[in-house]
């Protein structure tokens, strides 16, 4: 399976799982987003991204040069609780 099926599966089943107050919470966050103009302002797929240590879940300092160093990498971001 690709990484876009993937993600597809995973979006559909959160669609799915989410309660609705808080997917329209989302989508409505997503569309204010969009609607912003920060599309065409933010990292496009491919870009090189500069270097960067964040804490992974276990408080420890993860840096994406070292990440880099073994093959390509996917960052994702959480953004927490709505």
């Amino acid at each position: 399976m690709s990484l876009s099926e993937k993600l597809d599966q995973i979006r559909a089943g959160a669609e799915e799982n989410i309660p609705a107050p808080a997917l329209e919470q989302m989508h409505k966050a997503t569309a204010e987003l969009q609607n912003s103009g920060i599309l065409d302002r933010m990292i496009k797929p491919g870009d090189p991204l500069p270097a960067f240590a964040l804490p992974n879940q276990a408080d420890e300092m993860v840096s994406s040069v070292d990440l880099l160093a073994r093959g390509p990498m996917i960052l994702t971001v959480y953004r927490g609780l709505w």
